[in-house]
């Protein structure tokens, strides 16, 4: 029998963690949002940002209170008030700007995906582990409430055996020249990352992966279908494209009930629960009120690795590294049997 109504999410009072002192390597659009939103819904503080731009840095800085505005990565990771590093530069600079923070015995943020490649990841979370401090992957659709309730209902078993996964991301970004740029662009490590985290989320590792799709003009991923297998026997599909504006929607389909995620399915939306059969009616459904809408749920993840820090952990139990290199091992499988090769790959 299934609930009627849904789990409510078990969330970390902002207010009950440290409030660490962040700085921001690449003040760019993410980083823009996710400061703030940090400041709007948490007692984390941005108190430096750093950009190689003449001008950049106190563009971001000053309109936001931000006491330091800084020309020099290394100085940034340095500063003896910075507790915490956000790397928010393009992807091909991630596993450089983390190891820079490690470096400097700074626990680091680094935004999706990890690295652009497998072995870059691994190497992001061996110096952290080595160097005593927690590296985390902005994969902040983790900590957002819905992803709670989902994590109770898988728990408890509520949806039975799960036997597929569907998940959908698509955005016209043929217009963003880093998207198109063969050095870490195409849609699958932007976009993508969302679709095969959330297939992780639910069915852990892959076996297999198979990928069909096309490419740009540039030579990178444009639009993908991507089938995982796992050794359960369940199956996961994920449609990612560059190329349209599509419904990015996701569910959850088990022998006892199907979960469907609200779209955006990746941001603070809601869920319904269905029957398992021909046309259901809805059983039971969640929406988020927490008055934290759309992207202003980067916040969660700051007050997740707050809380993840005063509790001495070394690494996220909600979206452990060794998870985020296997996604990226997996995109790196797709992109290749479609011929998609970052530049230095061949």
């Amino acid at each position: 029998m299934l609930p009627t109504s849904l789990p409510a999410p078990r969330l970390i009072e902002p207010n009950s963690v440290p409030s660490l002192r962040w700085g921001i390597i690449g003040p760019g659009g993410i980083a823009a949002t996710f400061a703030d939103s940090v400041h709007k819904h948490t007692a984390q503080r941005v108190v430096a940002v750093a950009s190689q731009t003449p001008g950049k840095a106190e563009a971001f800085a000053t309109p936001r209170g931000i006491p330091y505005a800084l020309t020099s990565y290394q100085e940034l990771v340095s500063h003896p008030e910075v507790d915490v590093v956000y790397v928010a530069t393009t992807h091909e600079f991630h596993k450089e700007h983390a190891l820079l923070a490690i470096a400097a015995g700074k626990h680091v943020l680094v935004e999706k995906p990890l690295a652009t490649n497998p072995t870059d990841a691994q190497e992001i979370q061996d110096a952290a582990f080595s160097a005593g401090v927690l590296a985390m992957e902005a994969m902040w659709t983790r900590y957002i409430p819905q992803s709670d309730v989902m994590r109770q209902l898988l728990s408890d078993g509520v949806l039975g055996e799960i036997q597929f996964v569907l998940s959908d991301f698509g955005q016209d970004l043929r217009h963003v020249p880093r998207l198109m740029d063969p050095l870490s662009g195409g849609g699958l490590l932007d976009l993508g990352i969302y679709n095969f985290a959330f297939s992780s989320f639910v069915l852990g590792e892959a076996s297999e992966v198979a990928t069909v799709g096309s490419l740009t003009s540039t030579g990178v991923d444009q639009t993908t279908t991507t089938l995982l297998t796992y050794a359960s026997g369940a199956q996961a599909v994920a449609t990612v494209t560059m190329a349209a504006f599509t419904p990015t929607a996701a569910s959850i389909s088990g022998t006892k009930g199907r979960l469907n995620i609200h779209e955006p399915f990746f941001t603070p939306s809601g869920l319904t629960l269905f029957a398992s059969e021909f046309n259901p009616n809805p059983v039971a459904s969640w929406r988020d009120e927490t008055g934290v809408p759309a992207h202003e749920g980067l916040s969660y993840q700051a007050t997740a690795l707050a809380s993840f820090v005063d509790q001495g952990l070394n690494d996220s139990p909600l979206r452990p590294l060794h998870e985020a290199v296997s996604d990226i091992g997996l995109i790196l499988q797709a992109r290749h049997q479609i011929g998609a090769f970052l530049t230095g790959e061949k």
